[in-house]
């Protein structure tokens, strides 16, 4: 069990700014007031803890949810999640929602002009195993509209929320794409000052996980804490 203050803590820039003009809503949300540190409870830190009973056998496969394969082109999403010394974090809850192949999510406020597909949601979940790895199978998620600035579009990418033993403990970012030409015009990407943290949000081509005339296979790995951290939502 590692002391909470024994973590190296990020390095300047390497987090997304809470207040960053270019994407608006942080103007109306980010703090006016210092933030204020809230000691956790033990009931906190003990519970509810999440287990395998709460995983169905194909929540990690998004393209075998419904009756037919969705639209689209599949990939595998794999990587490990692990802590600021590099080390494992298994059996943490991962999960991940989505965009369909036309940009659009299935969500009552997205009223983006493209196709819903009947045969994919768009959500999955999984537990790390041992050595901190996930898999998904999914489909490649479309760009889409979204009004921040003139003609906005956010580059097509992953959503991931990463839960500790509670409700409490949860880590929420972005997974994108390599070489996509949206990326240096997205606020929601260039809020993190440092280049080298940003790319740490783009996954890599993943041959050796690829599956011949199947799915091609990106990894993604998460780092939880320390100075090489995943950059985090605020």
């Amino acid at each position: 069990m590692h002391d909470v203050h024994s973590y190296r803590k990020p390095s300047p820039g390497s987090q997304p700014d809470y207040l960053y003009p270019p994407y608006k809503s942080t103007v109306k949300r980010a703090p006016v007031q210092p933030l204020v540190l809230v000691p956790q409870t033990l009931s906190e830190i003990t519970g509810p803890v999440f287990g395998r009973n709460e995983i169905a056998p194909l929540d990690h496969d998004l393209t075998r949810q419904h009756q037919s394969a969705p639209l689209g082109e599949r990939m595998i999403v794999n990587g490990r999640v692990l802590d600021d010394g590099g080390c494992p974090v298994a059996n943490t809850l991962v999960e991940i929602w989505q965009s369909n192949a036309a940009g659009r999510y299935r969500h009552a406020d997205d009223n983006h002009d493209a196709p819903l597909d009947p045969n994919f949601t768009g959500c999955g979940r999984t537990l790390t195993d041992d050595a901190g790895r996930y898999r998904f199978v999914t489909i490649k998620p479309g760009a889409y509209p979204w009004r921040n600035h003139h003609n906005a579009w956010r580059p097509p990418h992953i959503h991931f929320s990463v839960f500790g033993c509670g409700f409490l403990q949860r880590l929420v970012t972005q997974m994108y794409f390599p070489g996509d030409p949206l990326l240096a015009l997205d606020p929601m990407y260039t809020c993190i000052a440092d280049e080298r943290a940003r790319q740490r949000l783009i996954s890599s081509f993943d041959w050796e996980n690829t599956v011949p005339e199947f799915a091609i296979a990106y990894r993604f790995d998460i780092v939880l804490r320390g100075r090489d951290a995943t950059p985090m939502e605020k």
